[in-house]
């Protein structure tokens, strides 16, 4: 069987960016695809600009439902999906012409590998590169440093029961499915190049979040994966101070300020060890 990606177009009130969301999809090399766009209960003009789009093109197919956030819109998604590969697309962001046809290759080659990420570029409010390290499974439970932009075999998804819409507040779902793939020991494939650019706006979801949103959800993720923080204690916290004693150092040079995720657990703080993540 031919492989078939299934990109997952989560929107809401997107209409000054889905144009070039979908324009991006249209372009890539690879194109056995479909876009499924899943209108999020939007009160612009998103609808009229997808079904432009699905006029144009029979692989953009569109559906709609009232306001249920980000996790249950892609979940939703997901379901349609046709396709035996996922890629959840952020309706301001845009894909690199040369990413679905890369990631292909490698699932093709390797039937192990159940994720392909790469780097990204920012545009909008922020300009530059985002460099992404290699998953790792302990510095993963401290903090998200991998965007929901990846590809990955669908059959994961079903594995772990899709994105968890129990969370306190919508914003965290791609940390946590990240997380439980790893508890399923899923093999992360990094791809040492910009696979898409994302969108940086003051307006954006997760910088909308309170102190205490946020405390809420990371005391969810902390709870329901007890076992593996508790397994790796000692690991994560050897992390903590590693990048503790690289934080102050670049605060002395004054070269860089690294982006900090910060959460208490066993009655320690930690920080997201991504030099430069920047999470919407």
């Amino acid at each position: 069987m031919n492989p078939v990606l299934s990109i997952i177009i989560p929107c809401y009130n997107s209409e000054a960016t889905l144009e070039s969301t979908l324009e991006s999809v249209l372009h890539q090399d690879f194109q056995a695809w479909e876009a499924i766009i899943v209108n999020d209960g939007s009160t612009d003009l998103t609808e009229a600009i997808a079904l432009k789009w699905v006029n144009r093109d029979n692989r953009f197919k569109y559906f709609s439902k009232q306001n249920e956030g980000l996790g249950k819109t892609r979940n939703f998604g997901i379901l349609k999906a046709k396709g035996q590969y996922i890629l959840p697309l952020d309706s301001d962001n845009l894909v690199m012409n040369d990413f679905a046809q890369d990631a292909i290759d490698v699932f093709e080659k390797n039937n192990k590998v159940g994720v392909v990420y790469g780097d990204a570029e920012y545009f909008g409010e922020r300009n530059g590169l985002w460099k992404v390290d290699q998953y790792n499974f302990k510095k993963i439970l401290t903090g998200n440093y991998i965007d929901a932009c990846a590809i990955y075999r669908k059959k994961n998804w079903v594995d772990v029961g899709g994105y968890d819409e129990n969370m306190p507040y919508q914003g965290h779902e791609d940390w946590e499915f990240w997380i439980a793939l790893g508890v399923l020991n899923v093999t992360f494939y990094h791809l040492n190049k910009i696979t898409f650019k994302y969108f940086v706006s003051k307006y954006s979801m997760i910088r909308s979040f309170t102190d205490t949103m946020e405390q809420l959800n990371n005391d969810y993720i902390f709870k329901k994966y007890n076992k593996q923080y508790q397994k790796s204690y000692r690991e994560i916290y050897s992390l903590f101070e590693k990048n503790e004693r690289r934080y102050f150092n670049n605060l002395k040079s004054e070269k860089f300020v690294i982006n900090l995720f910060t959460n208490m657990f066993f009655g320690i703080k930690f920080f997201n060890l991504s030099d430069n993540n920047f999470i919407k």
